[in-house]
């Protein structure tokens, strides 16, 4: 394709019109779409206390459970084979670190969830009521 040929497709004035009807129905779907409610927000404010207490009493959980698997428990609920490989399991995260990864991991999921949510345009989910 020549410059010439450039030039003249785009010198033509041609007017583009769009359908009929078009006009109409963007306003109706716009009509539609203000008409509807919005939705109706969650209630982190009263969610917040009763995660948290969940949260510390998985953590609560979790270290009990630990500490009885490291310290031995006085009645051994699980196989002997299942107790020396999550021992095993035990001595192995805690020479690699899992906890400093999990931890890690964590943290990193959370702080993109949150910049995601901050981004998106809601706003922080600890306003709504």
């Amino acid at each position: 394709m020549r410059n010439d040929d450039l030039d003249r497709i785009l010198s033509q004035q041609e007017e583009i019109l769009p359908s009929s009807g078009f006009a109409s129905s963007v306003m109706e779907a716009v009509a539609r779409e203000a008409a509807v409610p919005p939705p109706i927000p969650f209630p982190w404010k009263r969610a917040l206390p009763g995660l948290s207490a969940a949260g510390l009493a998985l953590m609560a959980v979790l270290t009990g459970s630990l500490l009885l698997l490291e310290n031995g428990a006085a009645s051994q609920p699980l196989p002997p084979e299942w107790l020396s490989a999550l021992t095993s399991l035990l001595q192995a995260s805690k020479t690699l670190g899992a906890y400093w990864i999990a931890m890690a991991l964590l943290l990193s999921l959370a702080s993109v969830k949150l910049s995601t949510h901050f981004a998106s345009g809601h706003g922080s989910p600890f306003e709504r009521g």
